[in-house]
């Protein structure tokens, strides 16, 4: 590697991580104070910074704020991956999935707060971001689904009804849990979800009691 493409990975490493270190200090303070609320100048001032220097990493507050939120997707995302990436079940990696996702959000109600604010003061977007990311990250389960299906674990039913009908309960309970509180462990509350959508509530009887009218 020559001395002019090391100077430039250093000065990229630079950037990169000042460029996290905004972001998370971004996110938090969001959080605490609302966007209207939350001013660059404090924003600099904690991270001990000229305020220029946010500018030069974001050219207004409303950018800052939707990098801020794209940042907590991302990071749900790839704490998922990493704990279902080694799971050769596909039941096993929905299921350990699941209980990721709650527990990213249990641990950082600030986080649910920005996707609330973000609806709140961007109504003018068409998709609020975890709605893009959830889009965007859909159809690799959805891949899962159909695999289960052919292998006749899971009932032969249009995959997107499955993961429409996860995902709001998902995205349901993180609201849930912060605008009134946590009453239930993650655990409980992911095993919860799995129980009554894998196995539902009717048993067998009553199921074939409804098939017959």
């Amino acid at each position: 590697m020559s001395k002019g493409t090391a100077k430039r990975s250093k000065g990229d490493e630079l950037w990169a991580n000042r460029k996290e270190e905004i972001l998370t200090q971004a996110a938090f303070l969001f959080a605490k104070h609302g966007y209207s609320e939350t001013d660059t100048q404090l924003l600099a001032e904690t991270i001990g910074v000229g305020k220029g220097t946010v500018y030069r990493y974001f050219s207004s507050k409303r950018e800052l704020f939707l990098a801020a939120a794209d940042r907590v997707m991302r990071m749900m995302r790839q704490r998922i991956d990493s704990s279902v990436e080694s799971l050769a079940d596909p039941v096993a990696r929905i299921t350990t999935g699941i209980g990721v996702f709650l527990a990213f959000f249990a641990e950082h109600p600030e986080f649910v707060e920005l996707l609330i604010q973000e609806r709140a003061q961007f109504k003018d977007r068409t998709k609020p971001t975890f709605m893009e990311h959830r889009a965007m990250n859909v159809e690799r389960w959805r891949a899962i689904y159909r695999g289960l299906i052919a292998a006749e674990r899971v009932r032969d039913i249009p995959v997107d009804r499955i993961t429409d009908v996860i995902g709001n309960l998902l995205y349901g309970t993180i609201f849930t849990n912060y605008f009134s509180g946590q009453s239930k462990s993650v655990e409980i509350q992911a095993q919860d979800i799995i129980d009554v959508v894998f196995s539902g509530i009717l048993t067998r009887q009553e199921q074939e009691r409804q098939k017959q009218g």
